[in-house]
């Protein structure tokens, strides 16, 4: 066999008629792409771009038989009408390739023939999934070409065929996530924040189960002051079977309009815990620089008191500071007997800890800060919905359980107490 060194596209078109030639080398390879048994990157690995048109020519023999020198034959059903530009599409790039071309007799598109491994090889939808991962990734549209291999090269993909495709792959993704269902999922807590990116909103819910499990439950374009968008939120929550007849913890920031959307969808009952870092920060706002670590340091006293005594020694802070700082002692003094919640249920500290606060899912968002570290611009919300969801579920992939999740049990408890206490109340009404 005469031995080839590929420098250009003549050079390569010889190796494929030569590859094509020796047919009992490639004949195996064939069958396993039109079955796709056989990935187009481990071809590629093997013989490269040449091998991929040598199989082109090998399975339009199987349709129109073999090449024939002289005269064209009128007989056969289908015939060879020479070469024509095709493309093949791999997880990472695209590549153009000449591919043969078949006719039957007769004039217009439906005179035109598909070889089958042709097919076989366009049919492979990965790869606007496979440029989202790497957009995410860090890597920005604008940089694509150091990130695709040989895209630009191969196929002269725009810019803006980069962005379209992540725009689908990220709504495909979002669409996957406000899809999915909770009946089998048996949840404790759940845990509601906002994130802004560009002046836009968006609220996420995150779960944890019995057995120290996050979930992203779900997520909306809006503020957590918005109560509108809050309660549809939690409706939908109930409607994908995050039940509204039994209790969760609820650890939520400072907003009013999110507790009253948690009363108004799960009932007066359900235990709320606000957290605690947003409530320092808030009150830190109102204070002088001088005195801003000194309040901070009494409130990080008072979370670790039992409950009656923590909510004692805050309203005492809350009246010192009404002489000079009257703000901060009514920042301080708005969901106080909330802020102690975990305290009451007699929770080990470790899961205290956890429960005071959402850093739980304030974690997670940092995630989707990260995967869109190179967005520039920010259009508008839908398009900040769209990559808070995928940033989430790029970083679900690496959620670990929380902190304190073998003393859940406990919380457990004081849920289930809570179920059947409420489970007598409404037997009482029903009497």
């Amino acid at each position: 066999m005469e031995r080839y060194r590929i420098v250009d596209k003549k050079d390569r078109r010889k190796l494929a008629k030569l590859l094509a030639g020796e047919g009992q080398v490639l004949a195996p390879l064939l069958g396993l792409i039109e079955t796709a048994e056989l990935g187009l990157n481990e071809l590629i690995d093997v013989i490269g771009r040449a091998g991929i048109e040598a199989l082109l020519e090998l399975s339009a023999g199987e349709v129109a038989g073999p090449k024939q020198k002289g005269k064209r034959r009128d007989d056969r059903a289908v015939r060879w009408y020479g070469h024509q530009d095709g493309m093949v599409q791999l997880p990472e790039r695209k590549v153009r390739v000449e591919k043969p071309r078949l006719r039957r007799k007769g004039k217009g598109k439906d005179a035109e023939v598909p070889i089958p491994v042709y097919e076989t090889m366009q049919s492979d939808g990965s790869v606007a999934e496979r440029i989202l991962s790497i957009v995410l990734a860090g890597v920005s549209t604008r940089r694509y070409a150091e990130v695709l291999p040989a895209m630009a090269e191969s196929v002269g993909m725009s810019k803006s065929s980069v962005s379209r495709e992540t725009v689908e792959a990220c709504e495909a993704t979002l669409r996957a996530v406000c899809e999915r269902r909770f009946d089998e999922v048996p949840l404790l807590v759940i845990y509601v924040d906002g994130v802004q990116r560009g002046g836009h909103h968006v609220i996420v819910a995150v779960g944890v189960d019995e057995k120290g499990y996050k979930h992203l439950l779900g997520l909306r374009e809006g503020a957590t002051e918005n109560a509108a968008v809050v309660t549809a939120l939690l409706e939908d929550l109930v409607e994908r079977e995050v039940r509204a007849d039994r209790h969760y913890l609820f650890v939520i920031d400072g907003s009013k309009a999110l507790r009253t959307a948690i009363r108004k969808v799960y009932g007066e009952t359900m235990p709320v815990q606000r957290c605690r870092p947003h409530k320092e920060r808030n009150v830190r706002d109102h204070l002088h620089k001088e005195r801003q670590a000194q309040v901070t340091s009494a409130m990080k006293a008072a979370w670790k008191l039992p409950a009656d005594e923590g909510v004692r020694k805050l309203q005492d802070l809350a009246r010192w500071l009404e002489r000079e700082h009257p703000s901060a002692a009514e920042s301080l003094r708005e969901g106080l007997e909330e802020m102690f919640t975990v305290n009451r249920m007699n929770l080990s500290p470790a899961l205290r800890r956890c429960l005071g606060s959402t850093n739980v899912i304030e974690s997670s968002l940092s995630g989707t800060s990260q995967k869109a570290a190179n967005v520039r611009r920010w259009r508008d919300g839908a398009m900040v919905t769209r990559w808070v969801a995928a940033g989430l579920v790029e970083t679900e992939k690496h959620f670990r359980k929380v902190m304190g999740y073998r003393d859940l049990w406990q919380l457990q408890a004081h849920l289930r107490e809570l179920d059947v206490k409420q489970g007598l109340v409404r037997e009482r009404k029903v009497g």
